[in-house]
């Protein structure tokens, strides 16, 4: 296996940033197509490759980020906001390309957002991730960092 590295985003990493936050991300909307069913889903989520990049692009804008690289290769990304002044941080987005998972990249790149809110002062760490069985990956990481969480239910019907 190559060393990996994690490093600071560069804006040349975006495209690829996108393309495996697809690929790690289409279980989780399989699931939700599973849950909804086909018209809800087409509802809520119509085109979720463009809405998904889309979100990720603006993130990657927005927040700071960090890049998990498999020898030269980015595998792996996390994207967390920062609150100083509420000395609070959140995981905002965070994803592993399907053929580098299982390897504790997520862990990783986890704790170093964890790492870098411990070392601006921040005491409370905050991620959101869905109950359904596409999200079961992400509870069992951040269960592992030691996250508590929190049952939410979003409900969602079709007014015909």
């Amino acid at each position: 296996m190559n060393a990996t590295t994690i490093r600071r985003y560069v804006p040349t990493d975006c495209d690829r940033i996108v393309e495996l936050s697809l690929a790690a991300w289409a279980p989780v909307f399989d699931s939700f197509a599973t849950i909804l069913g086909e018209d809800l889903y087409r509802r809520v989520h119509p085109d979720w490759e463009v809405d998904q990049a889309n979100s990720v692009r603006d993130a990657l804008e927005r927040n700071d980020t960090w890049v998990a690289l498999v020898g030269d290769a980015v595998a792996g990304f996390v994207n967390v906001a920062f609150d100083v002044a509420e000395r609070s941080g959140e995981i905002y987005m965070i994803a592993v390309d399907p053929g580098a998972q299982q390897q504790g990249l997520a862990s990783r790149l986890t704790n170093l957002a964890l790492d870098e809110m411990r070392s601006r002062g921040i005491d409370l760490a905050i991620v959101a991730t869905g109950g359904d069985p596409g999200h079961a990956p992400a509870r069992r990481t951040y269960e592992k960092a030691g996250f508590t969480g929190s049952p939410q239910v979003w409900y969602a019907k079709l007014l015909t």
